[in-house]
């Protein structure tokens, strides 16, 4: 007796671990741009914004619209690698000084993390954390990953307001993480 009851939990224990991995991943959707060569996840429920003069691509909720994904493309010298243009640091810095905080916009970006990664592919990505903060008190949580592919600086850039990010916090940085260039 004590031994079915025992198989049975386990089955059950076994079934529930199972669905909690499916369900994490089918919180993300798959975006692929195979013209311009990148690909990441973003989070179901999210739809594609059309931008003109701006970022590639762009996605947000559809309920928490400032919550957002996208994707920057912007010419560099072919022959140019990533660790060129500087450390995560260096690049973090330039990154929160020229796109998230520029002069006159009275924003201050943090730059809480910078690290590097080697894809599966051989590529050199940079992770980049910040903190950036409005003339209004409001924050958000910014993630960044960059990479440099084809001649192109690729930079993926996932937003979230710091009161969500512990929310959130998760499926941005698999997001993040995920954006891959070919």
């Amino acid at each position: 007796m004590w031994k079915r009851i025992s198989v049975t939990l386990f089955l059950v224990f076994s079934l529930c671990l199972t669905n909690v991995g499916t369900a994490a991943a089918a919180a993300l959707n798959s975006y692929v741009d195979s013209t311009d060569g990148y690909q990441f996840l973003y989070p179901n429920g999210w739809v594609e914004v059309p931008i003109n003069n701006g970022p590639d691509v762009v996605f947000h909720d559809i309920i928490q619209t400032t919550e957002n994904v996208s994707v920057v493309i912007s010419p560099v010298p072919s022959n140019k690698t990533l660790t060129e243009f500087g450390t995560p640091t260096e690049v973090g810095y330039k990154l929160g000084k020229n796109a998230l905080a520029p002069e006159g916009s009275n924003r201050k970006a943090e730059l809480v993390n910078a690290e590097q990664k080697v894809g599966e592919d051989g590529k050199t990505y940079y992770l980049l954390e910040y903190l950036v903060k409005f003339p209004n008190r409001r924050e958000r949580h910014n993630l960044a990953s960059v990479a440099v592919s084809r001649g192109k600086l690729f930079t993926f850039n996932a937003s979230v307001p710091q009161r969500r990010w512990n929310r959130m916090k998760g499926m941005i940085q698999d997001s993040a993480s995920s954006f891959s260039v070919y």
